[in-house]
């Protein structure tokens, strides 16, 4: 699986401490292998953005993402719930 990153998840990966970091490539090791992997709570979203999906790196930080064709994804966001109202 090819995972493509929107400027704005790289932007706001930047921002977030090593620990986070950490955190959200262990995540993603586990997505690449399975992205439906019970530990990443992969659920998708309703509403304005029913055409996301979205998986856990913690309790508080989210990443969202959209499958696309040729067994690529693109990862759009990352951060708290607070991410939901900026896509």
């Amino acid at each position: 699986m090819e995972i493509l990153y929107s400027p704005q998840f790289a932007r706001e990966y930047r921002k977030f401490s090593e620990e986070i970091k950490r955190k959200a490539e262990k995540q993603e090791k586990i997505f690449r292998d399975n992205p439906f992997d019970a530990r990443l709570k992969t659920h998708k979203l309703e509403g304005r953005l029913s055409e996301f999906w979205a998986f856990s790196i913690d309790f508080h930080h989210r990443v969202i993402f959209r499958f696309q064709e040729d067994d690529k994804v693109r990862f759009y966001a990352i951060g708290d719930h607070s991410l939901y109202r900026k896509l």
